[in-house]
């Protein structure tokens, strides 16, 4: 959960609670079990990781792609060899292995088709919030959203893409390492960069104090 305070020049206070949406801290270690019943050739353990990360692979693969049709077929190739080659080695986050997964087959699935790629630093593929995916929970604060939402749009790809791996989907910086091909200090800077960023261009008319719970 991240707690957004906004303060504006006057000194009057508002408080907006800003709720990312998480999977229960304990899917972690259910997960694990459904892998390994799943490399030991258990349909119904795929099945359930399949229905239990499916939409959380929906949502993750819509900030590099607004595809529908691309996206769907590209999480049905994924579950599919990886039934093929359900004896691989075994992973320590089956959340991350599969986000990491959906990210560089839309990367392949791009360039495999000829499309003209929004690339991020090093050749990575881009990242871009959607309105759908920043949430705050008053109607009434719909400019403040707007200044929000603005304001991350500013951030590089990889600055958006950590927040939303560390807020949004709950991630350690271990498993936030694995999606973006980084070590766990130059994530733990990348976020703290961010967060200082996003400081920055909400101060003046508004400033932002971001408390992480």
């Amino acid at each position: 959960m991240i707690k957004v305070i906004f303060l504006s020049g006057k000194d009057e206070f508002s408080y907006i609670q800003q709720s990312f949406k998480t999977q229960p801290l304990n899917t972690a270690d259910q997960d694990i079990l459904l892998w390994e019943s799943f490399r030991k050739g258990d349909k119904e353990a795929f099945a359930a990781l399949f229905r239990q990360h499916y939409e959380t692979l929906f949502r993750f693969g819509s900030q590099f792609t607004n595809d529908t049709e691309l996206l769907e077929d590209n999480i049905q190739e994924l579950f599919i060899e990886l039934w093929r080659a359900k004896s691989g080695t075994p992973v320590l986050s089956v959340k991350a292995y599969l986000l990491k997964a959906l990210k560089y087959k839309l990367l392949k699935a791009f360039r495999q088709k000829g499309k003209i790629l929004p690339l991020a630093e090093n050749n990575d593929i881009a990242f871009e919030w959607s309105h759908e995916t920043f949430l705050i929970a008053e109607q009434e604060n719909a400019e403040k959203k707007r200044l929000v939402l603005n304001a991350l749009s500013r951030l590089s790809h990889r600055q958006k893409e950590i927040i939303y791996l560390k807020y949004y989907q709950n991630l350690s910086y271990e498993e936030v390492s694995e999606i973006m091909n980084i070590n766990y200090q130059v994530a733990r800077n990348l976020l703290y960069q961010a967060i200082k960023s996003l400081k920055t261009l909400l101060a003046g008319a508004l400033e932002v104090l971001l408390f992480f719970i």
